[in-house]
């Protein structure tokens, strides 16, 4: 047989009508995801991976599909985490150098994201070595593919301060994939993510990444850094408020006012006269 190089199963750039998200994560999926597999590590049981990936998926949502077969991965791959993510990483297609990425496609790397979440933290899955360090390079290359957002958060939660420290070094990244993350990945209220109690009742530790990151030039980052703000609203409006309003006093950029304006719009929405007020400053009115 004929082995082909890692590649995405075929999916839209874009969300179309009549399709569902979880449908990303289906049996071509599966298939896709042993051939890559198969490519980098040749022992692979291809057929009895795809038949254990497939059962009860139909039923299960696109999260919940996503789990499954990081469960799936991790009863066909070695016990061992250090060796097992090896073979994963080794079966990613090529990074994004840029912002833009693969579309849709790019949920193909769920089940990859929840097995570094699932496995990578606990010594017992890793012949009572540490992963740490190594989750956390898995998690830097999958974040130019798909995202890391989701799968950094249960780091956060469970090793939140040597999570951050890995989160400053990355500030300065090259890759605007990686910047974002150090900004989406430690929202507190992350769509579709866990919600990271500690930073919703404190949010303090992360306002430097957000200082870090508001004059990045890609508006890819200074998005997530204004919905990240928008988080922070939502629970401590004076800590967002004074931050967008210091940031206006400073003199602040084109840029930076439109993202102080996409911060606080939701609040604005409903009717507060303070995120009115910065909204009409950042505007210039």
């Amino acid at each position: 047989m004929t082995l082909r190089p890692p590649k995405l199963p075929c999916a839209p750039r874009t969300i179309q009508k009549g399709t569902l998200l979880k449908d990303l994560l289906n049996q071509e999926a599966i298939d896709c995801l042993a051939q890559n597999i198969l490519y980098v590590h040749k022992d692979f049981e291809v057929k009895a991976f795809c038949e254990y990936a497939f059962r009860g998926l139909k039923q299960l949502e696109l999260m919940q599909r996503g789990q499954h077969i990081a469960k799936a991965l991790h009863h066909f791959l070695p016990s061992t985490y250090s060796e097992a993510i090896a073979i994963i990483m080794a079966s990613l297609t090529p990074a994004h150098a840029e912002a833009e990425g693969s579309g849709l496609a790019g949920f193909f790397y769920l089940p990859h994201s929840f097995f570094i979440s699932e496995y990578g933290q606990e010594k017992e899955y890793n012949n009572g070595q540490d992963p740490f360090e190594t989750s956390m390079g898995a998690l830097h290359a999958l974040t130019t593919r798909f995202t890391s957002e989701f799968s950094i958060r249960t780091f956060l939660i469970h090793q939140q301060d040597r999570t951050l420290l890995k989160v400053f070094d990355w500030l300065s990244d090259p890759t605007p994939h990686v910047r974002r993350l150090c900004s989406e990945g430690t929202r507190p209220r992350l769509p579709w993510g866990k919600r990271i109690a500690s930073f919703i009742s404190n949010p303090p530790p992360t306002l430097h990444l957000l200082e870090a990151l508001k004059n990045d030039p890609s508006l890819y980052v200074r998005r997530s850094v204004a919905n990240h703000l928008g988080d922070i609203a939502k629970d401590h409006p004076d800590v967002a408020f004074s931050m967008c309003e210091r940031w206006l006093k400073e003199d602040a950029s084109t840029d930076l006012k439109w993202l102080i304006r996409h911060a606080v719009r939701h609040p604005a929405k409903k009717g507060n006269a303070r995120a009115h007020k910065i909204r009409a400053t950042a505007k210039g009115a």
